[in-house]
């Protein structure tokens, strides 16, 4: 099973900051700086310090903003049509004109110059705001679509790192899957996506962020913010369809299979006031059903010669299937059927304008995802349907992905000199599959030394789910002096898991090694060894089921609790107009809470042998595993250095880049199968001297605007492992000697 990860720390707003300059090029202290998002009427004010600089912080993206500059004996000077990019600083710097001089209050318009441009860039990012999301083209309507807009992108990867190395925010709150187990994202098994595109307002990729609060990621930080109502109402309502006409035939001229397809999706959102200037809310509600072939296209060999004929008689199906309703057992179709999939989907946010210092934002947001799908194809050698290996209906399962997540943030500017944001978030995760099967053993028939066909209950479905539940919080301070703005913060994220996994349960025979060759079926079934497999597959099941979980003869259950702890601080030093240093040091502690005497509680009701040695290839010595020994957790230290050079000092030629540690977290799968598996057949451990994955990034960069408009970007990285995984098999030896 799978699970997802909620924690914060991660970007979810804007800013706006400057250097306002007299007529004599001074600084200018006490100038008044208003910014307001004119589609809610939320304002945000400051005052520019001794050395004419002002901070806003914390905004939210998107715009327009007006931003207006006052103070006595000057004119005063009014910004329109501003637009915040996720994550990005749009820069105000400004020469005041006094009101002795014979000129109307000046008035500018133009858009924000952040998307490239800015002085808080440091290493390689993408953006995508509402124009792409609207513009380019996606068949899947998935996030993923519009990430793999980031040059070192490959199919989920970023910088060459595994995709479970990536870190997804939606709203402050991560996206991703620290189990380790197939998609990195929520809603992965089911193929769902967690969020519609269509509640969607930004993206940002980020392979080198040289800021210290972005964190849990060492190949990417990609985050999003969803859409937030305004002080007028506005709606969509949208549908789409798509089915096997709608798919190419050929490939390089030759025809190839397009097997059966169907797909709805359909929603709708809204947003607008409650409470004009003051209480804001946006919906979104989305659905999405989805039908396929069950055997990928492949189709029993009658002779045919057709393309996608398999080497699976059709004769041998209907003598496997006849035998099987013989006994009482009904395998399903083998050919022509189909497997649904089904998710809906939505969200539901509130932004409420406390005050003029204060601003919460409190979202909601669930999914109920499902999809039948064919046994494993490939844990357990390959298992089709293929052309070498075709399925029974019945041996598939149905997979479900059900989250519901709730998040808090409130954003205060405590003063001019100083502003705050924290977080808080719960998320419940419920995985679970249930087999099309009912109980039985799983049949695993090969010919000429590979799988032919198979039958019976899906191996790895018996009783397995897993149960999460998350919590997490954190707060960052920001205060601002003369040409420094401070970052102090710290987060917590603590996640249990609840995991029931039974593989082999129902038997041994046909999931560890074949029930029987083609040619020797017969004598399985004419000895009555078949029925016997049968009779003990429902034994075992009513004897799991009468026990319970989590106890000795019943179903596995086992927890495991893991967290982090964190507190960084951070230095942002505009050392001149042209130049910015940005640089700080980021703390992680492991927290591994009660998962000792969870691992305990397990060894006390399994299959254990405290005794048996295995054996360490790195020193050759011969070792017994404890299980109950969890990694190292010792502080992890990152820092992390960046800046940005703007050359002209015009935006139009910057050098930027950085060098810094990044800690990322390993799929906690390894843990929970430590924690969960202690028995002698299953034994799997995490190396107690283990830590977090850390790797050391350079980036250099630089962007050059032409004259035209057309701008160049070019990144160098290189990345090394600091802490890198490494999977050994330390009972070979053992194994090899017996």
């Amino acid at each position: 099973m799978f699970c997802t990860i909620v924690a914060f720390a991660q970007v979810t707003t804007s800013n706006i900051k400057g250097l306002i300059l007299d007529e004599t090029q001074q600084p200018l202290p006490g100038v008044n700086v208003v910014a307001i998002h004119t589609p809610t009427g939320t304002v945000y004010g400051s005052a520019t310090n001794f050395d004419g600089r002002f901070n806003l912080l914390n905004l939210r993206v998107g715009g327009p903003y007006k931003i207006t500059l006052s103070y006595v004996g000057y004119k005063e000077q009014i910004f329109n049509e501003i637009y915040l990019t996720l994550g990005k600083t749009e820069e105000i710097d400004f020469a005041m004109v006094p009101d002795s001089q014979q000129l109307d209050a000046v008035v500018l318009t133009g858009t924000s110059s952040t998307g490239t441009f800015g002085a808080d860039r440091t290493g390689a990012e993408t953006n995508v705001g509402r124009r792409e999301l609207t513009r380019l083209p996606t068949i899947s309507r998935s996030a993923s679509d519009f990430t793999r807009l980031e040059p070192t992108a490959s199919n989920g990867s970023f910088g060459g790192r595994n995709d479970q190395y990536n870190n997804f925010s939606l709203d402050g709150a991560i996206f991703t899957n620290p189990f380790g187990l197939d998609a990195a994202t929520p809603g992965g098994q089911t193929d769902s996506q967690p969020i519609s595109l269509d509640a969607i307002e930004q993206i940002t990729v980020s392979t080198a962020p040289y800021d210290v609060t972005q964190s849990g990621f060492t190949g990417a930080a990609v985050n999003a913010v969803t859409k937030s109502g305004t002080n007028e109402f506005h709606g969509t309502v949208y549908g789409f369809f798509r089915n096997e006409d709608l798919t190419g035939g050929k490939v390089s001229g030759e025809d190839v299979v397009k097997p059966k397809l169907e797909q709805n999706q359909y929603g709708f959102s809204i947003g607008g006031p409650i409470i004009k200037n003051k209480l804001f809310f946006f919906a979104n509600f989305e659905k999405d059903e989805r039908t396929d072939l069950g055997t990928n296209g492949f189709i029993p060999n009658t002779g045919s010669g057709a393309v996608n004929e398999s080497r699976v008689l059709e004769q041998d199906l209907i003598t496997v299937q006849n035998a099987l309703l013989d006994i009482g057992y009904n395998p399903g179709a083998y050919e022509g059927f189909t497997y649904g999939a089904k998710s809906n989907k939505g969200i539901f946010k509130l932004d409420w304008n406390i005050n003029e210092t204060n601003r919460l934002a409190v979202i909601y947001n669930y999914l109920n995802a499902s999809k039948e799908k064919p046994a494993h194809p490939s844990a357990l050698g390959f298992r089709g349907p293929s052309v070498n290996t075709l399925q029974f209906q019945n041996s598939g399962y149905e997979i479900n992905n059900n989250i519901r997540s709730v998040q808090l943030e409130l954003n205060s500017t405590l003063s001019d000199e100083a502003s705050n944001k924290f977080q808080i978030g719960y998320t419940h995760f419920d995985d679970f599959r249930n087999p099309l099967s009912t109980p039985a053993p799983t049949i695993t028939i090969t010919k000429d030394g590979s799988n032919y066909i198979i039958a019976g209950h899906e191996p790895f479905s018996i009783n397995n789910k897993l149960d999460q539940k998350v919590l997490q919080f954190s707060d960052n301070l920001n205060f601002f002096k003369g040409d420094h703005t401070f970052t102090i913060g710290l987060s917590f994220e603590k996640f249990q898991f609840d995991n029931s996994f039974n593989l082999g349960a129902y038997g041994a025979r046909g999931v560890f090694f074949p029930t029987t060759t083609m040619s020797d079926f017969q004598n399985l079934v004419d000895s009555g060894q078949l029925q016997d497999l049968f009779d003990a597959a429902n034994a075992a099941h009513n004897s799991l089921t009468a026990n319970g979980e989590g106890v000795a003869g019943g179903f596995t259950l086992s927890e495991t609790n893991v967290g982090q702890m964190s507190f960084y601080a951070q230095d942002e030093w505009n050392v001149n107009e042209k130049f910015k240093l940005t640089y700080g040091v980021r703390f992680d502690k492991p927290l591994y809470f009660d998962s000792a005497e969870k691992a305990q509680e397990v060894i006390d009701r399994g299959f254990v042998v405290p005794d048996i040695e295995y054996y360490n290839p790195n020193t050759g010595e011969r070792v017994l595993i404890d299980n109950t020994q969890l990694p190292s957790n010792q502080w992890l230290i990152s820092p992390r250095l960046g800046f940005n050079y703007d050359v002209k000092g015009d935006k139009t030629f910057q050098v930027r880049g950085g060098s810094g540690l990044f800690t990322g977290r390993f799929p906690f799968v390894w843990l929970g199968n430590q924690i969960a598996n202690p028995d002698v057949f299953f034994l799997q451990a995490v190396d107690p001297d283990y830590k977090f994955p850390q790797v050391w990034r350079t980036n250099i960069g630089t962007d050059y605007k032409l004259e035209n408009g057309i701008i160049l970007t070019g990144d160098v990285s290189y990345t090394r492992d600091t802490n890198g995984a490494h999977v050994q098999n330390w009972g070979y030896c053992h194994h090899r000697q017996a």
